[in-house]
């Protein structure tokens, strides 16, 4: 069917929406959206398949605004397309406590897919969310029941194409053949600096087609007819994610700014915003849309809604021939974790290394839990996160349950992001801890959407030993607790990495970070008993006395030396209590009463201890404590030598106690 003058006007609808919320803030980009807002009007109005009144249908055509900056295109679409929108929240564009704030963010405006706007992320959730269909479609289809259809749509800007991020998440993409993902990239040579010519010259086109997808290019990015012919044309394709490359020209319309880096990220100011819509022939007052626009717009989301009526009754008869497979599917999309937690967690004697431990626990929980999808970055037989007796997800193979990242760790935090977005599954993989860096944007990321993503991160410490300071955290446990909203699990022994697992199965409202050891730990028998305990972030695991003398506390593999030396001093007498707190945040979660049952603030003399930077326990330990930490980068060495000689022995620990003890109050 032809575009007409309504689909061009709904066209102009779209950016002259954009142009009034940013002039109303004073704040934003319009440039994206005017340049395009034709792309997005084509997808949007011949394509996507969503249902305004239920955002959150689950085989719903995804949306991700990679160039979140870009919101205000978003914003309009949702808004015209009758969402959860209204023109007072396009009115309130990037104010205080509105619908439409600066960048899209997940679960805070009705219809958006994913919180954006650090460049790049969007393009590697994308690819999470086309590997989950793959996958949920792979388990649940059947024959005259597809369940899981769904396309993944990206709209990403030269940036995104500059990050890193994006590029590793293509390149995995392109190998696992996610022919259901398509990327329009807005190419309009302009960045925030300048022209792009002075920092990116490549042939985006030649690399995608090197990573393995197809590629395809429309010229000029107003022809609704050409975009509308490449995006069937992708979809069409069987084998291949598609990247369809628009060449528009930012700030599309406004006279003096269009095609320049001032129409990027600031108002066009009120004499170009009037100019602009003279140009598009818009006569219309701000933030008004006239009947035969809406009209047209209605009509997409009524197709959007009868598409979802036709799904749930396909669903509704899917659940009639097969009654197993749907219950389960049911609960997956509920995130419910059904697992008799009493009889299948294993229980550990001896000395077991704690990412061993995660290793057994996790398998033992798998067959209990069948979208539960494990991975890492190309570490899994040190991060022990191979789901044995399961396939590997791959092209051909998307049934599989162990995905394979490669070295892209920045790439997998990102997917794992997407994956979790998308529903139905419950995601986790691994890397050393040490390289936690390289994907901390999109554990942020992951935080912040309160996405339930598992992060297992191996090699906790200098005991890492002769691989070096490069592979020895010393910083990262800080700055994982200092991420709002990211819970950081640090097990002391085999029984306590268990009990994290079901910790994180079962807070599905928050991502989680395990934090496990490659040495061996002693199983602890003060710990017997505490599982409720850990649930709680920290508990006294052992006390003489009244335990008001001093309080040691410890997290992981110093746990040991700690209780060994509370012990010895209980034995000279000392009314010494040993706290293990695998989780600070958890603990701060705590009410005061139990907070001050573990740590009363009558007790000011306390020792942390732990093999890391101390800035995460000065909180705790008071202006009369001390920390026993890492300030340094570690050393190359037998991992026994390395701790030894940095202090981290139950001699040094009993030193630093009695000096604490007999230091005036």
């Amino acid at each position: 069917m032809a575009f007409d003058q309504v689909d061009q006007r709904a066209v102009q609808a779209i950016r002259a929406l954009s142009i009034d919320m940013v002039e109303k803030a004073n704040s934003g980009h319009p440039g994206l959206p005017m340049g395009a807002a034709p792309m997005a009007y084509v997808l949007w109005s011949r394509f996507m398949r969503v249902n305004p009144d239920q955002p959150g249908w689950v085989n719903r055509d995804r949306f991700i605004l990679s160039a979140g900056h870009g919101s205000a295109l978003l914003y309009s679409l949702l808004h015209l397309f009758g969402f959860d929108v209204s023109t007072d929240d396009l009115k309130a564009f990037r104010q205080w406590g509105s619908k439409t704030p600066g960048h899209p963010e997940y679960g805070h405006t009705p219809g958006v897919d994913a919180t954006t706007g650090p460049l790049g992320q969007g393009v590697a959730m994308a690819v999470g969310m086309a590997m989950a269909e793959r996958f949920l479609a792979a388990r649940y289809n059947r024959p005259g029941y597809d369940l899981f259809d769904h396309y993944t749509y990206v709209l990403a800007g030269d940036g995104d194409m500059m990050e890193g991020v994006a590029a590793e998440a293509a390149s995995l993409a392109g190998h696992l053949g996610l022919n259901r993902l398509i990327v329009l990239y807005d190419s309009n040579d302009v960045s925030l600096d300048g022209p792009t010519s002075w920092s990116f010259t490549e042939s985006v086109s030649d690399r995608f087609r090197a990573y393995g997808w197809n590629v395809l290019r429309v010229e000029d990015g107003n022809d609704l007819a050409s975009i509308e012919a490449a995006i069937a044309k992708a979809r069409q394709e069987q084998e291949r994610p598609t990247l369809i490359e628009v060449k528009t020209i930012i700030g599309y319309g406004a006279p003096t700014k269009q095609g320049t880096k001032n129409a990027h990220g600031e108002p066009l100011g009120a004499e170009e915003a009037e100019k602009a819509k003279q140009f598009y022939g818009w006569t219309y007052p701000p933030f008004e849309v006239p009947d035969d626009v809406r009209q047209r717009f209605r009509e997409f989301a009524d197709a959007g809604r009868a598409a979802y009526r036709a799904w749930q009754t396909r669903f509704a008869a899917y659940q009639e021939a097969f009654a197993d497979l749907a219950r389960e599917l049911h609960d997956a999309l509920a995130g419910r974790v059904s697992v008799d937690w009493s009889n299948v967690l294993p229980t550990f004697e001896g000395s077991v290394a704690t990412r061993d431990a995660f290793g057994k626990a996790i398998n033992a929980v798998a067959p209990h839990v069948p979208t539960l999808l494990g991975g890492s970055a190309d570490l899994s037989g040190s991060n022990k996160t191979i789901l044995q007796n399961e396939d590997q997800f791959q092209k051909g193979s998307y049934h599989g349950r162990n995905f394979f990242y490669g070295v892209r760790e920045h790439a997998m935090g990102a997917i794992l992001n997407g994956l979790a977005l998308h529903g139905g599954v419950i995601p986790f993989a691994g890397t050393f801890l040490v390289f936690s860096d390289y994907l901390r944007p999109a554990l942020r990321l992951s935080a912040l959407m309160k996405q339930p993503v598992l992060h297992v991160f191996t090699h906790d410490s200098i005991a890492v030993g002769e691989d070096g300071p490069t592979h020895e955290p010393v910083e990262h446990l800080t700055s994982l607790r200092a991420i709002p909203g990211l819970r950081v699990l640090r097990p002391a022994d085999a029984n306590e990495t268990a009990w994290a697992v079901r910790f994180a199965l079962t807070h599905r409202d928050q991502p989680v970070a395990l934090i496990l050891t490659r040495q061996k730990l002693p199983v602890l028998a003060e710990l017997q008993g505490h599982e409720a305990d850990f649930d709680r972030g920290a508990y006294i695991a052992f006390q003489h006395g009244d335990g008001m003398a001093l309080a040691l506390l410890a997290s992981g593999s110093e746990l040991q030396l700690a209780l060994e030396a509370g012990k010895r001093l209980a034995s000279e007498g000392v009314a010494v209590r040993v706290i293990n707190c695998p989780s600070l945040d958890v603990f701060d979660e705590q009410d005061a009463a139990y907070r001050e049952q573990v740590l009363p603030a009558g007790l000011r003399k306390r020792l942390a201890v732990e093999m890391a930077h101390p800035m995460s326990w000065y909180k705790y330990v008071g202006l009369d404590g001390v920390v026993l930490g890492i300030d340094r980068f570690g050393a190359s060495a037998p991992g026994n030598v390395v701790v030894r000689e940095y202090g981290f022995t139950v001699d040094h620990v009993l030193d630093e106690a009695r000096k604490l003890l007999s230091a005036k109050a």
